[in-house]
């Protein structure tokens, strides 16, 4: 037994002083965010037949269905058109706003409100992407996903730089205020009765967990006089945020087991030719050429339907492997990439390489960090180099260790 506690220890001291992941937690943010605006943005112009009062689900089935099942939406507090626009505009700029890391811990919460809300108004508009984006919009709340790439990051460097400097930081009235107006509008919702109760207080208990949590953090950082309180909310945090990433890795991978072994039941993909099929489809083929083209060799069909399975299926035992693991992964994403332009589902795929991406190494998301930051430096500084270079931890990174998690290894 005194043989595994210097591990033990080790161990408990990593997942309690560190969040874990912090370039994979900011990739899947910015993968998820973008995927959920780039569709807000391209279904504009018909969102009302999507998820508004001119919608086939029109709001009285949707009130039923949401009575019985207690899913969460804000939409149907009001049938009024207006409620509508504010909701999705609110959705649109939750998206671009977590996309850049700005004020995350509440945005991340609007954000899910955003999709939970649009989702659940309709629940006959979507694919298996919008099944996942569902879900790691929950997930994200409970990570700490801007440490790195994101405004908030910028933000706690310059404050830094300028302690270190000896100058007064300016105080923050933003954070505040941010967290005041969404304490108006969950008192004046909770107040209205519009927020279900339900088991344990369900969605009122949660958001208003929320709320206090980050009201908690701000007061302890700015009102503390010691260290200690600071350093166990650091705790909890870092306690939290890992167990997310853990359940998103697990979800990942419970996708491409359950999907793996569920194709390996159906006699087309016994048979090789289960790919053929949607190829041929009107609906999945935006390019017909090319689906012909690739549908044309029954050798091609097959490999690749048995391929699928074999991948779908073998992933998640690949991942204590990091070579297999790293191989297996680029093959999953570019199979994600061809179903994006052969089938023309490419938010179904933004949503699966968003996802996938949290088993990326930590290495080359720096080295891709790098060179993204060094393109921009060209655009628009003038080619001055302003930020760190691929081997050079970007602005709020932590300094990190040597990774030995699965998902984390190079």
């Amino acid at each position: 037994m005194n043989r595994f506690a210097p591990t033990l220890a080790r161990g408990i001291a990593r997942v309690t002083e560190s969040a874990l992941g912090p370039y994979q937690s900011a990739v899947i943010r910015i993968g998820f965010a973008a995927t959920w605006l780039l569709f807000l943005l391209r279904e504009y112009p018909h969102r009302q037949e999507l998820y508004g009062p001119d919608a086939p689900w029109s709001w009285d089935l949707a009130r039923q269905l949401v009575a019985s099942n207690h899913a969460f939406t804000v939409l149907l507090w009001s049938d009024s058109r207006m409620w509508f626009e504010t909701v999705y505009a609110v959705a649109v700029l939750a998206a671009a706003l977590l996309l850049v890391g700005w004020r995350t811990r509440a945005v991340s919460v609007v954000f899910m409100i955003g999709v939970l809300s649009l989702q659940n108004r309709s629940v006959f508009v979507g694919d298996g992407g919008d099944n996942v984006l569902h879900l790691m919009a929950i997930y994200l709340v409970f990570t700490r996903c801007a440490q790195v790439w994101s405004l908030d990051a910028r933000r706690d460097r310059l404050a830094r730089e300028t302690r270190e400097r000896g100058e007064r930081t300016g105080p923050d009235r933003a954070g505040p205020m941010l967290w005041a107006g969404l304490g108006i509008a969950l008192a004046v919702a909770t107040g209205a009765g519009r927020i279900d109760g339900g088991f344990l207080g369900g969605w009122l208990t949660v958001f208003w967990g929320l709320w206090a949590a980050q009201g908690l953090w701000w007061a302890v950082g700015r009102l503390a006089r010691t260290a200690e309180p600071r350093a166990l909310l650091d705790i909890v945090a870092n306690l939290v945020h890992n167990a997310a990433l853990m359940i998103i890795m697990a979800e990942a991978c419970l996708i491409y087991a359950t999907a793996g072994w569920y194709k390996i039941q159906g006699s087309r993909w016994q048979d090789g030719t289960a790919v053929y099929y949607p190829l041929h489809l009107r609906s999945f083929s935006p390019w017909p050429a090319l689906s012909d083209l690739m549908s044309a060799h029954g050798t091609i069909v097959m490999l690749v339907t048995y391929g699928t399975v074999a991948a779908q299926v073998a992933f998640p035992f690949t991942l204590f492997n990091r070579r297999v693991k790293n191989v297996l992964l680029a093959v999953m994403m570019t199979e994600h990439a061809v179903i994006a332009v052969v089938l023309g589902l490419p938010f179904f795929s933004l949503a699966m390489i968003a996802a996938d991406s949290v088993f990326l190494p930590t290495p080359f998301l720096r080295y891709l960090g790098g060179r993204v930051a060094r393109t921009w430096d060209r655009l628009f500084s003038g080619g001055g180099r302003t930020l760190p270079g691929p081997r050079e931890p970007l602005p709020g990174a932590p300094e990190e260790p040597g990774h030995t998690h699965v998902g984390f290894t190079a």
